[in-house]
């Protein structure tokens, strides 16, 4: 059957980068789902948004499969490609978000979700680091923060495993991101400093530099018990200094063209503001509780534009197109 879509314009050239709008809009979810918690708003949001991500994470997922059906060689050179390979697990973190978003409505559902989410995350760990270790060779040019999506993904997984009653489980997916997020940060700042800039296609993920200690210090305070420590202040204001870093280079990122890797901005931004309504919640502050509300809207802004953009982008043949 061949495919009736234009010329250079077909399923096989689907890009894998797109399940970074499902960790987007779940993030935006999750950020509205906390301001509503804290502050007693109404879950009208939340319910709503949650439902759209479910159908995005549907549709995505049935169209890759037929592309991998079809299309398998696209599909295996995707995976090869030192970049697009590290946006495979995005598809598996957009699994557990799901997980997180249905556990307070179906609770049983999104346990077997995390399940499956947690054990296909920790395949794509181990087959990309085996990759990484010795299978073939990298340069360091090709180290960029996409390489954080494999490994530090893994700390994502407390945030529903507890809650879910998967605490030992949380704790191994948290030690592995944990761990291995300092040592890649350790070869990304070495990359940054002494060798040449990021392309400009791959500018805006170094907004993913956000997701780690902003994601891990949810996933600590869930291990440890709801409670701040200084684990947890250290998590997340590292998070926080990060996201100042990020903010002196906003006016450069605004030059630029619109890529898929825009949506990078969304998934950090939103778990940095959900880390800072929890923040406010745990440690009473106004200046927190102000941020947390103005992160909130920030990340909806981001979200609504990256939407438009996208839509823009597809009607005007810039997706799904040869590279």
């Amino acid at each position: 059957m061949e495919d009736t879509q234009p010329a250079g314009r077909s399923l096989e050239h689907m890009p894998i980068p797109l399940f970074a709008t499902v960790m987007g809009t779940a993030g935006l979810t999750l950020a509205w789902r906390a301001a509503e918690q804290a502050w007693g708003w109404s879950a009208a949001i939340s319910t709503t948004l949650t439902a759209v991500v479910v159908l995005l994470f549907l549709f995505l997922s049935a169209a890759y499969s037929l592309k991998f059906i079809r299309y398998r060689e696209a599909v295996k050179a995707e995976f090869h490609h030192p970049v697009k390979m590290n946006f495979f697990p995005a598809i598996s973190i957009s699994l557990v978000l799901v997980a997180m978003l249905l556990q307070p409505h179906v609770t049983w559902l999104a346990g077997l979700l995390w399940l499956g989410g947690a054990a296909l995350h920790i395949t794509f760990t181990l087959v990309v680091m085996g990759i990484w270790i010795g299978q073939r060779p990298f340069q360091i040019a090709h180290i960029n923060p996409a390489w954080f999506i494999p490994v530090v993904g893994n700390v994502l997984m407390p945030l529903a495993g507890v809650p879910l009653g998967f605490v030992e489980l949380s704790w191994f997916f948290f030690s592995v991101g944990v761990v291995f997020w300092l040592v890649l940060m350790t070869l990304m700042f070495y990359r940054f400093i002494f060798h040449d800039p990021l392309p400009e296609r791959l500018l805006p993920t170094l907004a993913i530099l956000l997701a780690p200690p902003a994601v891990g210090f949810l996933a600590w305070t869930h291990l440890n018990g709801g409670e701040i420590n200084a684990m947890g202040r250290i998590l997340y204001y590292t998070g926080a200094f990060i996201f100042l870093l990020l903010v002196l280079r906003a006016r450069g990122f605004g030059r630029l063209p619109f890529f898929l890797s825009w949506w990078a901005y969304s998934f950090p931004v939103a778990a940095f503001a959900i880390a800072t309504v929890t923040m406010a919640g745990m440690v009473p502050s106004t200046f927190l509780a102000m941020a947390g509300a103005l992160l909130v809207l920030l990340t909806t802004v981001l979200v609504i534009a990256l939407v438009v953009m996208t839509l823009k982008a597809a009607r005007a043949g810039k997706i799904c197109v040869p590279e």
